[in-house]
C-alpha cells in the first residue's frame, strides 16, 4: 500500500528530500463542488531517492500544512504535471505559489501530435503501463481513505517520471522540445484564483438577452454575488441562481418585500444582511453610468478577411497532420481570427508560432501565398504565382 503522511514531522521530512532532488512528479485530488475554491483532498509526490530509486509517497492535507511546501515550489526542481492547470490552481491556494518550473506531459504529447492524450493513453501507448480503474467520483475527501483510492491516486504519478524520460527524447529528436518548454512556461504565467467580478455578469447564459439598465443592474448584482461567494468559498449558484439574478436585473426591487418575491430566492438567500446587499447592488446598477454597457465585442473581421479565416482554418489542419501536432496547440480558429485583425497578444504573434504559423498567414494576406492542393489531397502553402487560371473579359 502506498506511503500515506499524516504527521507534520513527516511531512516537513520530506520537503527536505525535495530540496535535494533535481525534479519530482506531482498531482492531486480536490473537490470544489460545495466551495467557491478547490479544496485539496490528496497530494502525490513521485521522485527519485539518493539510489536512483522511484519512490512514491501521498500527503493527507486534511491533516497536515501544504503551505511547508512552499521552499520545494520555490527550488529549481522541476515540477512535473499532467495536464496540470487545475493542479497548479490548487496548489498556489494551498502553498501561496507555483512550481518555478514546470513539464506538463500532456502539453508534450500534443507536440508529438497526440490531441488531449490523457494520462492512462499515454502509460499504455509508451510504458505499456495499465493504471487501475478507480471511482471518478469518489469522495477525496471522506476518511479513512481505502487502500484501492491510495492505489488509484499513486497511480496518476507512479510512472510519471519515466514517461517524461521518453517525451522528451522524443521531443529532442525532433527539434521541439524548446517549443513545449515555451508552452509550459505560458501555462504558468496564465492568471489562477483571480475571476473578476465585473466579468461575473458574462458567465450567465441567461443574461445575454439582457439589455440598458437590466443589464447594468444585472451586471452590479453578479459582481456582489461573486464577491459574497469568494469571501465566504461557496458556489456562486448557492449565494443566489442564475435565475434569480436575472429576475432582480428585470424587476430592480427597491423593498426586502419586493425582493422576496423574486423568482429563485428564499430566505436561505436573503439572510445575514444579504437581502440588503442586493437592493443596495440594484442601486448601484440603476445609477451606474449608461455607458456601462455589455463588455464590448472584439473588433468585427474585414469583410475581405472573413474567407480567409475559413480557407486558413483547413490549412492549419493540415499542417497540423504534416507536423504531426496536436491543431489545438498549433493554432485555433479565434487564433486565426486575432491575428488577422491585429489583436495584442495574439499568441500568433510570438514565438515558435510565429514562424511556423504567423509569418505564413501574413504573407498569404499579403498576396505573397497562396493555398493550393498538391495534386494528392494535400493542402499546402505556396509562392503565389500571380497567374489566374481565368482571365477577365
Amino acid at each position: 500500500m502506498p506511503n500515506l503522511l499524516t504527521d507534520q514531522d513527516d511531512v516537513d521530512a520530506l520537503v527536505e528530500t525535495l530540496l535535494t532532488v533535481e525534479r519530482y512528479a506531482l498531482d492531486t485530488e480536490f473537490h470544489r463542488e460545495r466551495t467557491y475554491y478547490p479544496q485539496v483532498a490528496l497530494v502525490q509526490i513521485a521522485y527519485h531517492d539518493a539510489d536512483g530509486v522511484n519512490t512514491t509517497v501521498l500527503i493527507d492535507p486534511l491533516e497536515t500544512d501544504l503551505a511547508s511546501f512552499q521552499p520545494v515550489m520555490e527550488s529549481d526542481a522541476l515540477c512535473i504535471l499532467h495536464a496540470g492547470i487545475q493542479d497548479l490552481e490548487v496548489l498556489e491556494l494551498a502553498c501561496g505559489v507555483v512550481p518555478q518550473r514546470l513539464f506538463d506531459t500532456q502539453i508534450a504529447a500534443g507536440f508529438l501530435g497526440i490531441s488531449s492524450g490523457s494520462l492512462a493513453s499515454l502509460l499504455d501507448r509508451y510504458l505499456n503501463v495499465h493504471l487501475a480503474k478507480g471511482d471518478r467520483l469518489t469522495d477525496w475527501l471522506r476518511r479513512p481513505l481505502t487502500e484501492d483510492q491510495l492505489v488509484y491516486a499513486a497511480g496518476d504519478v507512479d510512472n510519471l517520471l519515466e514517461l517524461t524520460d521518453i517525451l522528451v527524447g522524443q521531443l529532442e529528436e525532433r527539434g521541439r522540445l524548446a517549443w513545449a518548454e515555451e508552452e509550459c512556461q505560458l501555462l504558468l504565467d496564465r492568471p489562477r484564483n483571480k475571476r473578476s467580478p465585473e466579468d461575473a455578469v458574462n458567465r450567465i447564459k441567461e443574461a445575454r438577452s439582457l439589455k440598458g439598465k437590466a443589464y447594468r443592474v444585472a451586471t452590479a448584482v453578479a459582481a456582489w454575488r461573486e464577491n459574497q461567494a469568494s469571501t465566504i468559498n461557496v458556489p456562486v449558484r448557492q449565494v443566489m441562481p442564475d435565475i434569480a439574478v436575472v429576475a432582480v436585473a428585470q424587476q430592480s426591487p427597491t423593498s426586502k418585500t419586493q425582493l422576496r418575491n423574486i423568482r429563485g430566492l428564499d430566505g436561505r438567500h436573503l439572510k445575514n444582511g444579504a437581502d440588503e446587499a442586493v437592493l443596495a447592488a440594484v442601486q448601484e446598477g440603476q445609477n451606474a453610468p449608461t455607458e456601462r454597457t455589455k463588455t464590448p465585442r472584439l473588433p468585427d473581421l474585414a469583410r475581405e478577411l472573413r474567407p480567409v479565416v475559413t480557407l486558413v482554418t483547413a490549412w492549419i489542419s493540415q499542417l497540423a497532420r504534416d507536423h504531426q501536432l496536436d491543431p489545438a496547440l498549433l493554432a485555433t480558429r479565434a487564433d486565426v481570427e486575432g491575428l488577422l485583425r491585429e489583436d495584442p497578444g495574439c499568441r500568433l504573434l510570438e514565438g515558435w508560432r510565429a514562424d511556423l504559423v504567423g509569418e505564413p498567414i501574413r504573407q498569404l494576406v499579403a498576396g505573397e501565398a497562396a493555398v493550393a492542393f498538391d495534386g494528392g489531397g494535400r493542402l499546402v502553402l505556396e509562392a503565389r504565382s500571380r497567374q489566374p487560371l481565368i482571365t477577365e473579359r
